[in-house]
């Protein structure tokens, strides 16, 4: 729904009007199956209904068919959000609605926004003919074009001038004849046309769901209307028609994982954009200058909000700079700018056999790119893969050594224009199962530190046995086969009963059932350590009861 101030500085003492955009099955429509249609309708702001006939009910709605042509479909598009657009400087005739349409079936997947003059929708209301259904032999009701003669005051119409010398002051007065007219007659014959008699923008991909557009002037003085669509896929769509040339600025993705945008307004005081789904909202800048980092990027954007700051040497707001700005909206003429500063090239290294990967990243998504080696266009191939980010070359060689330049290609409707966006000096390195002097030196080196480390070992080792023998921890040979010949005389029971003695005085093997529960809870949920230690030495049941309240907690 919005509201037209057509009352505003009237001639002929007109009232405002609510215009409702919605859609419904078409009445009529000559076919089995239901159609549904897209419409807009009418109502006076001062409509207070009938006397007689239309008690409590509108007498002044009227509705029309809405068309917006997409040149694949053969079945109507669906109006699912528009936006009024009014430029507070002009007359409320200047006013313009957005509006978006999808397809009724899943064939196509194709969005598309049409634009309508609020006077072509006003004139349509004003001076149009009325359709009236005609019983026919079949079951259904034909809707055909009304030839007859058409009350006073004009079924439809609002409280004017010329109503009231006939002291007709409000809608309680008019006369039933009108009322009724307008009760069994309220939709036009004719469809409100879109300008142009086409889309404005038409897409394939992601559904459309809500649009606001914007009025910005440029640089060259002219105001440019720019959309901003939300998708069913959580992207933001960012798009300028010129002279009935379609052309998207960027597309941003807002939500992740991706979900549908429910809502997007415009905030006058914040000057910033809000899109809101079922789980969250955004907040989104008018533009984002700041993304283009050459002159060539800035201009080609096409983008009305930006312009290449030639003092600063940066893409900027034009609200922000009162400077000289170098901006091409309609044409995208990128030979205005100043001469770029060429690129530095950087070293790559790779081993022989290995995998070479050079990384290289359009500037646009409208920008191509493509790869140059020792100043030769490089062909792709199966072992040569030009991928969307960089180039990858499988089992690299030397003869794969040498120069290599990553070119961005973009077409305008000025020129096409070509720029280096990354330049390598790739460069072969040995086999590393090679013995290269180099490597040789590294491995010689690893090895005379390794076997002073050895040595140094060995000596601690035998100072280690040397002080134990001394002191008497470990037994010198000689006690050892003394001692075994005094055992050897012991009894059969006493050698038993020492057997015994030792079996129950070893250290045993450490139980494990409850392991795999305490190494539960050092898996990441907590920092607790020790946990082992705690189980084994604590009555199982405790254990336990231990355990569960660090689940709990780590939850």
């Amino acid at each position: 729904m919005a509201q037209m101030p057509e009352s505003d500085l009237s001639e002929e003492g007109d009232d405002d009007k609510v215009y409702l955009f919605f859609s419904e099955s078409a009445v009529e429509c000559d076919c089995y199956n239901k159609l549904v249609v897209s419409r807009v309708a009418r109502v006076c702001k001062g409509d207070l209904g009938g006397l007689r006939t239309l008690q409590k009910k509108w007498t002044s709605f009227l509705k029309a068919r809405m068309d917006c042509p997409v040149l694949e479909s053969k079945l109507p598009y669906i109006i699912q959000d528009t936006y009024r657009l009014c430029d507070p400087q002009q007359h409320w005739k200047d006013c313009w609605f957005y509006a978006i349409f999808t397809p009724q079936s899943d064939t196509s997947g194709l969005s598309a926004v049409c634009a309508y003059r609020v006077s072509d929708i006003s004139k349509v209301f004003a001076m149009g003919k009325y359709k009236t259904p005609v019983p026919v032999e079949t079951s259904f009701v034909k809707w055909v074009m009304y030839s007859g003669d058409v009350p006073v005051p004009r079924p439809g119409a609002c409280i004017d001038n010329e109503a009231r010398k006939a002291g007709i002051n409000q809608t309680l007065d008019l006369p039933d004849r009108t009322l009724q007219f307008i009760k069994d007659r309220p939709l036009m014959d004719q469809a409100i046309q879109p300008i142009g008699e086409k889309p404005v923008l038409v897409r394939r991909g992601a559904t459309f769901t809500r649009i606001i557009v914007n009025q910005v002037q440029a640089a060259d003085g002219e105001k440019y209307h720019v959309m901003f669509i939300g998708t069913e896929e959580g992207t933001m769509l960012k798009a300028v028609n010129y002279d009935d040339e379609m052309f998207i600025i960027e597309e941003v993705q807002l939500f992740q994982p991706p979900e549908p945008i429910k809502t997007l307004k415009f905030s006058h005081v914040t000057g910033q954009l809000y899109a809101g789904s079922n789980s969250g909202a955004a907040q989104i800048p008018l533009a984002s200058c700041w993304r283009s980092l050459s002159c060539m990027d800035c201009v080609l954007a096409r983008d009305p909000y930006c312009g290449w700051d030639k003092a600063d040497g940066k893409c900027v707001v034009l609200s922000d700079v009162t400077r000289e700005i170098i901006q091409s909206v309609k044409q995208g003429d990128a030979s205005l700018c100043p001469d770029a500063d060429p690129v530095k090239p950087m070293n790559r290294s790779f081993w022989h056999g290995g995998n070479l990967n050079l990384r290289c990243l359009p500037p646009s998504n409208l920008a191509k790119t493509s790869w140059e080696w020792a100043g030769r266009p490089l062909t792709p191939s199966a072992r040569i893969q030009v991928l969307q980010d960089g180039l990858l070359i499988l089992n690299a060689t030397e003869s794969d050594s040498g120069r290599y330049r990553c070119l961005s290609v973009e077409l305008s409707k000025a020129d096409q224009y070509t720029s280096t966006v990354a330049e390598y000096q790739a460069t072969a390195l040995s086999d590393p199962g090679d013995t290269g002097s180099t490597q040789a030196q590294t491995k010689g080196h690893s090895l005379a530190g390794l076997q002073v480390v050895v040595g140094l070992l060995v000596v601690s080792l035998l100072a280690l046995l040397a002080w134990n023998f001394y002191k008497g921890h470990l037994p010198l040979p000689w006690n050892c086969r003394k001692k075994n010949t005094e055992q050897s005389q012991e009894t059969p029971e006493q050698g038993g009963l020492n057997s015994k003695v030792t079996y129950q005085d070893a250290p045993g093997p450490v139980s494990t059932e409850g392991k795999p529960l305490v190494s539960g809870t050092n898996n990441g949920r907590n920092n607790h350590t020790g946990g082992e230690a705690a189980v084994e030495n604590e009555d199982p049941k405790d254990s336990l009861q231990f355990i569960d309240d660090e689940y709990e907690n780590s939850k």
